[in-house]
């Protein structure tokens, strides 16, 4: 992620292919990387603003983002981001793949 990021925060959930993480140098794994995920999972809390977590969402992509995740249950839905792609926006209950990001991961999301 650039270094100018207006986005303090990290997300949920971050997963980076095997070979991305050993192209780092040994010190560049002991501190936080400024390495975009290729996966990412945001889960909006109730506190958390829905116009601030799409555009993180966004920018995230914008920085090389493969796959994410906004699970948001306050709207019963999930806003699914990949790169090059338009959001789409599934109504939960749902399963999610990983797709060819992550083959193989599948999550049920449901509302209580």
């Amino acid at each position: 992620m650039s270094s100018t990021s207006r986005f303090a925060s990290t997300p949920d959930v971050a997963w980076v292919k095997l070979e991305r993480w050993e192209a780092l140098t040994p010190d560049e794994r002991k501190k936080f990387p400024l390495l975009m995920p290729d996966f990412i999972i945001e889960l909006r809390s109730q506190t958390d603003s829905l116009k601030t977590l799409q555009s993180k969402m966004r920018e995230y992509v914008e920085n090389g983002l493969r796959l994410g995740w906004l699970i948001n249950p306050q709207d019963g839905q999930v806003e699914i981001y990949r790169s090059e792609q338009p959001i789409e926006v599934v109504k939960m209950p749902t399963i999610l793949s990983g797709e060819e990001v992550l083959p193989g991961l599948k999550l049920q999301v449901e509302m209580n």
